[in-house]
């Protein structure tokens, strides 16, 4: 109910045509708590930023649930509009992609078993030779490990969940993912063998993408978000999934 009421103030101030086609919002709903399944629907951070926009534009919107590796490629083959996704912007995917402004200021961090503290409880600890890392392929996790950390043995899993087996296996010393799976220990009974050192390794903006050749909706995505932000509907949207202090932009 406060969500529609602060965006009923939005959709006077920024109304335009009717009858616009659908928004497909591609995502991928496996990353709480930006975007997950809770029974037959998409929930999170970025279905409500979703709904939000679509409410502020006067579209409909209809969540596109994808892969986390195939929601760039159905972009650029037309079959989404924009992704908002907990896309984190790097200059790769700048060459193939048009960000919107940045909606949240995130970064890589470590998480570990609570047996394990004591080790890496120190800043310097995560560069030793020899530490087990574990990362996600094609993730800014796995792009940090390789240029970061040269001297680490790192494998790769293909979900949280996974690498959280092998942290408790002790197969791994580290995972290293993006902070809104640190947030999700935060919240989550059970994982609370697993703890993050919520010590940001990484700097990274969040936004959304669309298109090269799709200006008037950046455009629209980026007027979108300022009203957001101004009505205070963005940091009530982040402040409900979010549990810890992070930045806003």
């Amino acid at each position: 109910m406060k969500l529609r009421l602060a965006l009923a103030a939005l959709v006077v101030l920024f109304c335009p045509l009717l009858g616009a086609e659908p928004l497909r919002v591609g995502l991928s709903p496996d990353y709480p708590p930006l975007a997950y399944e809770s029974g037959d629907r998409i929930v999170g951070l970025e279905a409500d930023n979703a709904r939000a926009v679509g409410e502020i534009l006067s579209r409909e919107v209809t969540l596109v649930p994808l892969p986390f590796d195939g929601l760039i490629p159905a972009l650029l083959a037309g079959d989404i509009d924009v992704i908002m996704s907990g896309l984190s912007v790097t200059a790769e995917r700048s060459r193939r992609v048009r960000f919107s402004e940045p909606y949240l200021r995130v970064g890589q961090m470590a998480i570990l078993h609570r047996d394990k503290v004591l080790r890496f409880g120190q800043p310097w600890a995560i560069y030793q030779p020899g530490v087990r890392v574990g990362v996600e392929p094609g993730t800014t996790g796995a792009a940090f490990a390789e240029r970061d950390l040269p001297d680490a043995r790192v494998s790769f899993f293909p979900d949280p969940d996974s690498a959280f087996d092998a942290l408790r296996e002790d197969r791994i010393d580290l995972y290293i993912h993006d902070a809104p799976t640190s947030w999700r220990l935060a919240t989550s009974s059970e994982n609370d063998d697993m703890i993050s050192l919520y010590r940001p390794l990484t700097e990274e903006q969040l936004a959304w993408a669309v298109a090269p050749g799709n200006a008037d909706l950046l455009d629209d995505l980026d007027r979108a978000l300022s009203l957001m932000r101004g009505a205070g509907t963005l940091a009530y949207i982040i402040n409900r999934w979010i549990p810890v202090e992070v930045t806003v932009q």
